[in-house]
């Protein structure tokens, strides 16, 4: 994914100091990325999860999978 894709679509996380303890949700919605990213987890399927949750959209999920990624990409430090 090319920069100005990832940052669009990273714009679908929003952080709001009174919404879900300031943990970071789907467009502003009461959809906590690490909800999202639980169903996919449990074996849900993208189209279950809009079935079921029918104010998300695709671009969501990937959202929500694009920040996750960002959130695991640094360094682990070990002790020797």
């Amino acid at each position: 994914m090319n920069e100005p894709s990832r940052l669009k679509i990273l714009a679908r996380i929003t952080v709001e100091a009174g919404k879900c303890g300031g943990r970071p949700c789907i467009r502003g919605q009461r959809m906590r990325v690490s909800d999202l990213l639980e169903l996919l987890g449990a074996g849900a399927s993208v189209e279950e999860i809009l079935e079921d949750y029918p104010y998300l959209e695709r671009e969501d999920i990937l959202a929500a999978i694009a920040y996750a990624s960002l959130q695991t990409d640094h360094i682990v430090l070990q002790a020797s």
